[in-house]
């Protein structure tokens, strides 16, 4: 099943193992491959990884309001029906913890558990949502007028990622290859549509997320540790895991462990039967 076309767009993913199904969702300018390594981590659920729009192999439509928020859980949504999946744990990195999360607060029902790595809940004030909007507009514009090439460049620059640079080098030129294999179209328009300055803060709905929560962050990430705390705070049923060795890109950095830590609160949650 290399494809699904919902909403007039078409997705890319795949679909590893069999049991109770867990969708992945990759950070920006990522893919489905971001999963990969751990294909066979997690052994005793049907891991169900995709290219978000404008990533990877899936479409990037040219209009940037077409990857907003509310219309990339309307996606999820079609593709879970489409699967014939009633319900379904989720993991999200970075971006796509934020769609996640947002993803549970729209459809609770459909989500049984939920994996935040390096996520957040918005930004809470309206001038540093208006400051993301003008850094991602600046963002999509470089994309368009020097290449993604150029981008990449720059974005491993970010302090975001210092800790990467403790990296073996094998792993960072593959990290490098899987962002240079988007397109800048796709890249470009996720910025202006689906940016963090695009979204309004859900902090004040979390506590009506009734539902097992693991926020993983890096010890190293203090920002995202900061958040998770205070998401922790919110959540009625939340837990924080803070992995040693790590920044933002727990998965990364830390795979055993952050693999580890995953398939403990997968075997705690797992459902009496399959959904």
């Amino acid at each position: 099943m290399p494809s699904l076309t919902v909403n007039g767009q078409r997705f890319h993913l795949e679909c590893w193992n069999s049991g109770p199904p867990l969708l992945l969702l990759h950070g920006f300018t990522g893919s489905l491959e971001t999963w990969r390594p751990f294909c066979l981590a997690w052994p005793d659920h049907t891991l169900i990884a995709l290219d978000l729009i404008g990533h990877g192999q899936s479409d990037a439509p040219a209009d940037p309001a077409r990857y907003r928020m509310a219309q990339t859980v309307a996606d999820l949504l079609a593709l879970l029906d489409a699967l014939a999946l009633a319900r379904v744990a989720v993991l999200g990195y970075s971006l796509g913890g934020r769609i996640a999360l947002r993803l549970a607060l729209t459809a609770p029902e459909r989500v049984r558990c939920l994996i935040l790595e390096g996520a957040s809940p918005g930004l809470p004030t309206a001038a540093e949502r208006a400051a993301r909007r003008q850094s991602d507009a600046a963002l999509a514009e470089l994309i368009e007028r020097e290449g993604v090439a150029a981008f990449v460049a720059h974005w491993e620059q970010l302090p975001l990622w210092a800790s990467q640079q403790a990296l073996p080098p094998a792993v960072r030129a593959q990290l490098r290859a899987q962002r240079l294999a988007n397109r800048p179209e796709g890249l470009a328009n996720s910025l202006r549509g689906l940016g963090a300055g695009e979204d309004e803060p859900v902090l004040d709905q979390l506590p009506t997320l009734g539902l097992p929560v693991l926020l993983i962050v890096g010890a190293l990430d203090q920002r995202y540790r900061e958040l998770a705390t205070t998401m922790a705070t919110h959540l009625p049923q939340a837990e924080v895991a803070v992995i040693p060795g790590a920044g933002h890109a727990v998965h990364l950095e830390q795979p055993a462990a952050f693999a580890a830590t995953v398939q403990r609160f997968l075997a705690r949650t797992a459902p009496r039967d399959t959904d």
